[in-house]
């Protein structure tokens, strides 16, 4: 094939050279299958597939313009694809529905997708005017505008805070609790307005835009990102059989703590210290790939500038158990 997997629909999937090269030894022997936990357009999936042409490749996301966007793009593989809408922390069901228990690979490409940034109808973006929803899944009942209108002061507070890692959290709540008494805040724009309103003006001229934090936070509370990876990268790696690999991609800083605590947890030689040997039922089952969090180098981020956020974490796992 004469086409750029990578540049399939104007979508360019992040550190996509490196997520090959990392995943290739694994995808190396007969019959070897890749799970996508968070499939988005299917940028990396096209790329695995093309480069493995045994691969069969189980595919998951939420959101169904994903599914469907990634089911067309991946026609031409559709014998070794198996694609299922579901959140990433159903993996070990897909996998055994799939009849796929036992994986040599696993993909994690967290966070907000293209399309649902670009969609301005999905209210993700503050650089759109638009329904407060930022919903993955849009048969969800909770959403953006929910949050900001129902939670109290100290809920908003907290979510602010702890997800958006907002210094200003307190100033933004309480400005929101009093705006929304006069009008429910329904849009994008009347959102990132009060936010800006609230914080200091001298913090407002660095730093970008913001709302950034705030709308992260509402994101990751609307749809519980963190508590799905939480569950979803453990999964992923009790799935992996010995040789297998994962790789993470994560965009902010809590993705990136998370997944180096899950991985760090299972690269670390628990023995009681001062015995003289090791003991078996203490080694690590996996080791690290990559030394801390790998970058996007500067031509990446110069060609698709959505990747200059990104941390790349892999481990392997080494031994059965």
């Amino acid at each position: 094939m004469s086409h750029d997997p990578a540049q399939s629909g104007g979508h360019v999937p992040v550190m996509l050279g490196r997520v090959l090269e990392l995943l290739a030894p694994a995808l190396a022997g007969p019959d070897p299958v890749a799970v996508d936990a968070n499939l988005g357009l299917g940028g990396h999936a096209e790329a695995l597939l093309a480069a493995h042409p045994s691969l069969h490749l189980v595919g998951i996301d939420r959101d169904p313009t994903a599914i469907e966007r990634s089911t067309e793009r991946l026609a031409p593989y559709a014998d070794r694809v198996t694609i299922v809408r579901a959140v990433s922390d159903e993996l070990p069901e897909v996998l055994e529905r799939a009849g796929r228990p036992v994986v040599h690979a696993a993909l994690f490409d967290l966070g907000v997708s293209s399309p649902q940034l670009d969609e301005a109808g999905r209210g993700f973006a503050y650089s759109y005017d638009a329904p407060l929803d930022m919903r993955m899944d849009r048969e969800q009942e909770l959403t953006a505008e929910h949050v900001v209108n129902t939670y109290s002061v100290a809920e908003l507070t907290r979510i602010l805070r702890d997800y958006g890692e907002e210094r200003f959290a307190a100033r933004i709540a309480s400005l929101i609790a009093r705006e929304r008494a006069k009008d429910p805040i329904g849009t994008t724009k009347r959102l990132a307005d009060l936010v800006r309103a609230a914080i200091p003006a001298a913090t407002r001229r660095t730093g970008g835009n913001p709302a950034k934090r705030t709308f992260q936070a509402l994101r990751i509370e609307v749809n519980q990102e963190l508590g799905a990876l939480e569950r979803a990268l453990p999964a992923a790696l009790d799935a992996l059989a010995v040789g297998g690999r994962v790789v993470v991609l994560a965009y902010h800083s809590l993705e990136d703590r998370l997944t180096k605590q899950v991985l760090a947890a299972r690269t670390t030689d628990t023995s009681p210290p001062g015995l003289p040997v090791p003991l078996e039922a203490h080694q690590p089952r996996f080791r690290l790939l990559t030394r801390g969090a790998e970058l996007p180098d500067d031509d990446e981020v110069a060609r698709n500038p959505r990747a200059a956020s990104a941390r790349l974490r892999a481990a392997e796992r080494i031994r059965q158990g």
